[in-house]
């Protein structure tokens, strides 16, 4: 059931110069989470000068548990659902960019491939999609500070009391105040209401979105559906300027059953 509710910040939280700061909560294997992330996208671009961010990877207890039933043998044929979760957090180790890179491409597989990203090798063959160094991305998927980053997520969606993903916590610059716990997915207008509540009501500076070539720059695969609400277009409009890139051979086309996806070329 979704639900809004308080969140008491504590030695979690970092500092940060903006006047908010956002704890997301994911679970990669998670298709919500999926959808989340357009909302987010659009967050950043539109009021990103607000509020840092935190991505923080919430797996299921069982998956842990099954996790540590299960002697590794042979590494390169492991498979199991919380290996997706410690994937992202070794991703992260050479850069959030690349961190977030290696996520969205993940859940690209996972959700639009039907790969199977629990499995090791896998997630070695996302990581080189995903432009990291592959060798030190599986040096430190098998590394104690990648251990000790999921054990820090896992303190975390304890500590906020985080029972359902997606959720996202929100904080002021007031690390006194309650934080605004959002749990489950909503529209992109209600998280626009809460960052404005928050803020003091003020009449927040929307910033304008990007030139289509800078946009997909930043992200480098996109659903027409996710383009057409970033510049506030008909789903129609958004598809015909996509075709256009890539007639001008910037963009790739992937038609799906449910969608159409366009990547940087």
């Amino acid at each position: 059931m979704n639900d809004l509710d308080l969140a008491t910040p504590s030695d979690v939280l970092t500092k940060t110069s903006k006047p908010m700061e956002l704890y997301v909560f994911l679970d990669p294997l998670n298709p919500e989470c999926w959808e989340l992330q357009a909302i987010i996208r659009k967050l950043q671009i539109e009021y990103g000068h607000y509020f840092s961010m935190r991505f923080v990877i919430s797996t299921k207890l069982f998956n842990l548990n099954k996790a540590g039933a299960a002697p590794i043998i042979d590494t390169d044929r492991l498979s199991h659902p919380v290996l997706a979760s410690v994937a992202v957090k070794a991703a992260e180790l050479q850069g959030k960019r690349a961190g977030n890179r290696f996520l969205h491409k993940l859940q690209e597989y996972l959700l639009l491939q039907t790969k199977d990203v629990s499995s090791y090798s896998i997630l070695l063959e996302i990581a080189e999609e995903s432009q990291l160094d592959p060798e030190e991305f599986q040096k430190d998927f098998h590394s104690v500070h990648t251990a000790k980053a999921f054990q820090c997520d896992l303190h975390i969606t304890r500590e906020m009391e985080i029972d359902e993903v997606p959720s996202i916590v929100f904080f002021n610059e007031c690390i006194e105040d309650e934080g605004v716990k959002v749990s489950g997915l909503y529209t992109y207008e209600v998280y626009q209401a809460i960052m404005q509540e928050m803020l003091g009501n003020k009449n927040l500076n929307r910033q304008p979105p990007p030139s289509l070539d800078e946009l997909f720059l930043k992200y480098s695969t996109m659903a027409t559906k996710e383009v057409a609400s970033i510049y506030n277009i008909s789903e129609q409009t958004a598809e015909c300027e996509l075709k256009k890139k890539v007639l001008q051979q910037k963009l790739d086309r992937i038609t799906l059953p449910d969608q159409t996806l366009w990547t940087l070329k």
